[in-house]
């Protein structure tokens, strides 16, 4: 604290002050580099440099609630009103992935990297190689639709390689992005695309370790308005506003429960207990997620270009009956073309068809849709179907050898008999594939041989000379005619039917036999067709990865409770009125190995202010409380460190908009005037308070959840002085959010009057105005 009444230097140069188009809702700079990412009360995002050159622009169509960077700053995680995440490419915003993982609104993101460095390279099993490249080209991208644009379909573009390296986490650290939306559900996934686990703090069972008797108290009517991951994935920290009740308190009596700001320890231990397991299985299912969305999309672009293709041919070829129909006569199509094929008379109605409806012209034109649509169906199984569906065998073989390694893998729950079923789904998808090319090869010969006849017979009935066109096979025409003309085989196998292919019994017989000599147990993929084998390859490996996903949600509990503060019941939630922010910092006084107890690593400061009409006596301070997550494993040693906390009066006159913790030990606070005018007027500060010289205190825990834990320091209160803290004053009223990086020791304001000032709060930092 600074008491001297010499002159001070004003502190915080002022780096930059540019209007802004709309009012900036969230603010977040970006880990590594200087850049900004902004979200507009209209919902867009803005990328901008630390000199404010913007860099993209993008409008997702959906409210914005949350957003935060990948740990390396390569990716932007979006929370949505809807409850979706959309991950968006730093380099030019595009999509890169979206996962519906809540059905409410995301009110908070956290991406968090393994924090622990190994110094032995003989010991770091973090990083993985893909073998996959070693035998298969690139993966295939998923086709485009005929008619869209490139970026139409929700997918990136061939040419962009962003996609690819989002999936590629063979060379990640790995990480883990945490989401938690309104109603209290926090989802868990690794490199923010394969989920591996899910829980509700409405249904956890919350222990009260300080207790003399076991007892555990449950959350009511909850709502989330901060989580922050520990750098060691040990712990996660929630902050949510709700209703404690202890389980035991009869249902008339859990009206007396404390409605405040709680502050959660969960468990999450299992990230790096089991974080090299958890890397290789998410590495390989994740890309297998990307390649069934490739299949997914190759049925779809094959089922439209045939279906459109048939289109063609039944609307020019259906005319043909109604001449038959009026000519008086009672045959078919079919028989009408084998008697011309037979060198009978032709008949009245087939001469005009053929002359005067159809012609030659007409032939070509649909002899080049049809045919041309089997080529692109042969094109797409080729480039994109085939090539996918092999490399996920090869990944699910990868898989099916970890699950064999139970000691490892079984504690995760990769199930060996699941993986072996979505193994052999994987192996029968090709099976199917293969033969869904005989049968479209076959096919697309057939209708061509019958198109080359048809050019002949129009030819010869015209008089005209017919030698230079391609021969034709009378025995295809006959099979085409019975079989082809009024049937369509290829369909079914690009759409899901009730009708079952009957298989002949000798081939279905020698499939059986084949069983004892390792084959497919499951001989009725033969009755099938290749969409309903994707379509059960598909659910197979969500039976088959949904149990990690249940085994990680299982593990994760909840091991502590920290009552902070009553609230008014009249609030809805806290995350609209108070300020929060948590960061772990590194434990300087601790020398942590690498084979050392991971947990004594860091050290979690919790920052959050007291609103002013709290119900309780602490109203309008700041609480920064330190080392919660260590009180409780440290909780039965005398030199342990315990729950450390100091209250912070703010000064009179001022209310504070903002907080954020700041590299070690520094807390930035926005305070604006109390003033009854508009929320344009007034000035603010800035102030920068020096946690080390605070003088916190340890707080005694009680077992008792009828206690609000920081109401024990009413007594002892640090009222804070403008005239003896490092105070910045700003010329205008000021909003949140106040955005802060540590790397770049910069701050950024954004004034109720649509500008964002930018302040640079380390004095000894060098000019940084010429930075990209």
């Amino acid at each position: 604290m600074e008491t001297d009444e010499t002159p001070r230097v004003l502190p915080f140069q002022l780096q930059f002050d540019k209007p802004v188009a709309s009012q900036i809702k969230i603010a977040e700079w970006n880990p590594e580099k200087d850049l900004l990412a902004m979200v507009t009360e209209d919902s867009k995002i803005l990328l901008h440099r630390f000199n404010w050159q913007r860099l993209w622009t993008i409008f997702p169509g959906r409210c914005i609630t949350s957003l935060c960077w990948r740990p390396d700053g390569k990716a932007i995680a979006v929370g949505l009103e809807d409850g979706t995440i959309s991950l968006h490419d730093v380099e030019n915003g595009k999509l890169l992935r979206s996962l519906k993982s809540h059905t409410v609104a995301v009110v908070s993101l956290n991406w968090e990297e393994d924090g622990q460095v190994i110094k032995d390279d003989s010991v770091n099993n973090s990083t993985y190689e893909d073998r996959t490249s070693r035998f298969f080209p690139p993966a295939p991208r998923v086709p485009r639709m005929p008619g869209l644009a490139p970026g139409d379909t929700g997918f990136m573009d061939d040419s962009d390689d962003s996609f690819r390296e989002l999936s590629n986490s063979s060379y990640q650290r790995f990480n883990i992005l945490c989401s938690g939306d309104k109603d209290g559900s926090i989802c868990f996934s690794i490199f923010g695309i394969f989920p591996i686990g899910k829980i509700n703090i409405h249904n956890l069972s919350i222990p009260t370790p300080y207790a003399s008797e076991p007892a555990t108290c449950r959350l009511s009517h909850a709502s989330i308005s901060k989580i922050a991951l520990s750098k060691d994935l040990c712990h996660l920290i929630v902050m949510c506003s709700g209703e404690l009740n202890h389980d035991e308190v009869e249902s008339a009596e859990r009206q007396l429960g404390m409605h405040g700001c709680h502050c959660l320890l969960l468990d999450t231990s299992i990230f790096w207990k089991r974080k090299n397991e958890l890397h290789q299985v998410a590495q390989q299912a994740s890309n297998i997620e990307d390649l069934i969305e490739v299949i997914r999309a190759s049925l779809s672009v094959m089922s439209k270009q045939w279906s459109d293709a048939m289109h063609t041919f039944r609307e020019k070829f259906d005319s043909l009956s109604s001449l038959i129909i009026d000519h008086g006569l009672d045959s078919s199509p079919q028989e009408e073309f084998l008697s011309l094929l037979g060198g009978a008379r032709t008949s009245p109605p087939v001469h005009q068809f053929l002359v005067n409806s159809l012609g030659e012209s007409g032939v070509k034109r649909v002899s080049k849709v049809v045919c041309g649509a089997g080529k692109e169906l042969q094109h797409v199984v080729l480039d994109h179907l085939q090539p996918a569906a092999e490399i996920i065998g090869f990944r699910m073989g990868e898989l099916r050898g970890l699950s064999r390694w139970r000691t490892r893998f079984q504690g995760i729950g990769l199930d060996e008999t699941l993986i072996n079923n979505a193994t052999e789904k994987s192996g029968i998808l090709l099976v199917q594939v293969e033969r869904f090319m005989r049968v479209l090869s076959s096919v697309v010969q057939q209708f061509s041989n019958f198109f080359n006849w048809l050019l002949k017979c129009i030819k010869l009935l015209n008089q005209e000379p017919s030698d230079q066109l391609l021969p034709y096979n009378s025995e295809l025409v006959v099979i085409f005619l019975k079989f082809l003309y009024d049937q369509d085989p290829v369909k079914p196998f690009l759409e899901l039917s009730e009708v079952d292919i009957e298989p002949d019994m000798e081939t279905l017989q020698r499939v059986k036999e084949l069983v004892h000599f390792g084959g497919f147990s499951d001989c009725d993929f033969l009755r099938r067709t290749l969409a309903e084998e994707f379509k059960q390859m598909e659910s197979s490996f969500k039976e088959a990865f949904l149990m990690p996903f249940t085994t990680i949600s299982m593990k994760m509990l909840c091991k502590d409770v920290l009552p902070l503060f009553a609230l008014p019941t009249s609030s809805a939630s806290v995350s609209v009125l108070v300020p929060i922010s948590v960061t772990y910092y590194k434990d300087a006084s601790t020398s942590v190995s690498s084979y050392q107890t991971h947990e004594h690593g860091f050290i979690d400061y919790i920052s959050f202010q007291i609103p002013g009409d709290s119900s309780s006596n602490i109203a309008n301070c700041i609480g920064i409380s330190r080392r919660f997550m260590h009180s409780l494993s440290n909780s039965s040693t005398e030199e342990s460190a315990s729950l450390e906390a100091v209250l912070l009066s703010v000064p009179d006159g001022y209310h504070c908009v903002d907080l954020s913790l700041y590299k070690e030990g520094q807390i930035v606070l926005l305070l604006n005037e109390t003033t009854s005018a508009s929320e344009c007027s007034g000035e603010s500060c800035m102030m920068i308070v020096q946690a080390d010289d605070l003088p916190f205190v340890s707080i005694p825990r009680s077992g008792c959840i009828n206690t609000w834990n920081l109401d024990q320091l009413k007594d002892s209160v640090m009222h804070l002085r403008l005239e003896n803290e490092k105070v910045r004053n700003i010329p205008h009223s000021v909003v949140a959010p106040l955005a802060v990086s540590a790397s770049r020791g910069v701050a950024c304001v954004f004034a109720a009057r649509k500008r964002a000032l930018v302040y640079i709060l380390d004095e000894d930092e060098d000019d940084v105005s010429d930075s990209e």
